[in-house]
Formats: C-alpha cells, sequence, structure tokens
C-alpha cells in the first residue's frame, strides 16, 4: 500500500520478491480479491483493499507505537510520572528533581501522592504510582517489590531557640523524656517508631501530641515548648529554621534508610528505569 512496488515492499520488509509475491498470492486466495492491480506506473490497490488498509493500518501503527515504547527519549517523551512521598522527602526531592528535569526532560510532568509509610506496597502493587520514596518499617517486603537505599536520616532534637532546654550544652535522658513531645506519624498511628525504640529499653516519653506532616511539626516546635525528633536534613530547607535549635539526642535510635521502592513489572520498562537512575544518580549516598 505505501510502496507501490512489489520490489520495494520486498526490500522494505527485508524479504525476497519471489516470497512477498507468493504472500500476496495467499492473501488474495483468502480474501477473494486481486488486492492490487498493475498499471504503467506500478500496482494500485483495488476498493477492498482500500478499505481493508483503514483499521489495517491503525491496527499497525499500534504495534509500532508499542514497540517504539522500548526506546526512550526523556527530551521529546510527553510522559507523566507518579511518586510516593512524604512532605519531608518531597521537600528534598521535588526542587531539585523538578529542575533536573526542567534540563533533560522538559515535557514530562510529576505528580506525587502522600506516602504513609504503611501502604507502599499496596501503592506499588495496584498500580497507584510508580515509585515510592520512603523508609520501609515492616521486615517481610513482598517478593515482587523492588528497593534501592537513597540516604540514611540524621535526626535531632528540634526545640525553639528560646526554649526553656535551649541553654544547656546537651540534653539529658531526664530532661529529654520529660519534655513535652510532638511527633510525625504518617499513617495516624498512636505510637511513633521513635516510641516503640524507646519501649525496647523500658522507657516512654511526654508525647503530647502526633500530626501527619513534618511541615506541621517544624510549625508547632517553632510556636511552643514542645520538642520533636525530626530528621536534621530538613531544617536548613525549612523557613523555620532561623528560629529552631536542633540537640543531639541523648537517645540515637538506630537509623532509618529513605529507600526506592517500585514493582519488578516495571524492571524493564525504559521510561521507568530512566526514571529510577535519574533518582537515584541524584540522591543516593548510601551504597
Amino acid at each position: 500500500m505505501t510502496e507501490g512496488s512489489v520490489t520495494r515492499a520486498a526490500n522494505a520488509l527485508v524479504m525476497t520478491q519471489p516470497a512477498v509475491s507468493n504472500a500476496l498470492a495467499r492473501l488474495r486466495n483468502a480474501l477473494g480479491d486481486p488486492l492490487f492491480v498493475r498499471s504503467a506506473t506500478g500496482i494500485h490497490p483495488t476498493h477492498r483493499a482500500v478499505v481493508l488498509w483503514g483499521p489495517i493500518g491503525e491496527a499497525l501503527d499500534s504495534v509500532r507505537g508499542a514497540l517504539d515504547e522500548q526506546i526512550f527519549d526523556p527530551r521529546r517523551a510527553p510522559i507523566e510520572f507518579s511518586l510516593s512521598m512524604s512532605d519531608y522527602v518531597a521537600s528534598l526531592v521535588m526542587p531539585r528533581l523538578l529542575s533536573r528535569f526542567g534540563e533533560v526532560a522538559p515535557n514530562a510532568r510529576i505528580h506525587t501522592v502522600p506516602n504513609t509509610v504503611l501502604g507502599i506496597a499496596d501503592q506499588l502493587e495496584d498500580n497507584r504510582v510508580d515509585c515510592v520514596l520512603s523508609v520501609y518499617i515492616n521486615e517481610a517486603r513482598p517478593a515482587p517489590i523492588r528497593s534501592r537505599s537513597l540516604w540514611t536520616v540524621d535526626y535531632a532534637c528540634f526545640m525553639r531557640r528560646d526554649h526553656p532546654l535551649a541553654g544547656k550544652k546537651r540534653l539529658s535522658t531526664r530532661s529529654f523524656l520529660n519534655a513535652k513531645h510532638v511527633d510525625v506519624s504518617l499513617a495516624g498511628k498512636t505510637l511513633p517508631s521513635y516510641d516503640l525504640f524507646l519501649a525496647t529499653r523500658g522507657l516512654s516519653r511526654n508525647l503530647v501530641a502526633t500530626v501527619n506532616h513534618y511541615a506541621a511539626a517544624y510549625e508547632i516546635v517553632r510556636q511552643s515548648d514542645l520538642v520533636a525528633v525530626l530528621p536534621r536534613d530538613i531544617s536548613s530547607q525549612s523557613r523555620h529554621a532561623p528560629f529552631l535549635l536542633a540537640m543531639p539526642l541523648p537517645l540515637q535510635a538506630p537509623s532509618r534508610i529513605v529507600s526506592l521502592f517500585w514493582h519488578q513489572r516495571n524492571d524493564t520498562v525504559p521510561a521507568q528505569r530512566w526514571l529510577r537512575e535519574t533518582l537515584v544518580e541524584m540522591f543516593a549516598k548510601v551504597e
């Protein structure tokens, strides 16, 4: 239909001319129509061939499109990515990632959705997001879920700069546990992970509030006598930084690592692989 010649069609298909002629003969037999007729300027399609070419051509375009997805060009692809992360992770990742996309993937779009930590596997298995950037608290991870460590979270005890405890060189365990605390529970649990750590040592703190956003916790600390165990690396990014003091924890919990999670179904998808490679290149600090 597109070449107007059996010879040119054979060359395009990387087949011999007899093979193309034989295939055309079988097709004519099956459809009961000559499909192409000769003229002085080459061969031309019959009315039946023209009618058939519409849906067949569309089907071939769909096949080509599916095959073309195996080649991903970030500079040209109008693609959308969906990432699940907390506001803490988003504040560190999104400004730099959007800047990088502006340079190398100008037609790409990124959407973030909330991360509750507990729903990581479900988000990926249900194909609601492409990747999750988060710590992982469940020991058993479903086999189809892949991961790559990115960075270790360094925690500190935050308080406002004129807090009664701010004048101390170091926090004692007693003063730290007795102070009023606010903490972040992304899933809305009543007992944050730090309290689970304290419980393993037979200790408890004076936890008076939990919120489900890190930004809210920093704001509460800035405006009250509450203290909070929060990631240290967000302080320099936050507008609250000039008003907050970060002191070393008297009881340091085991380190927590923010990792990149994805489903194995996307292991070989070029666009997804490019996204993961970009995230690892930009944010991985843990081998």
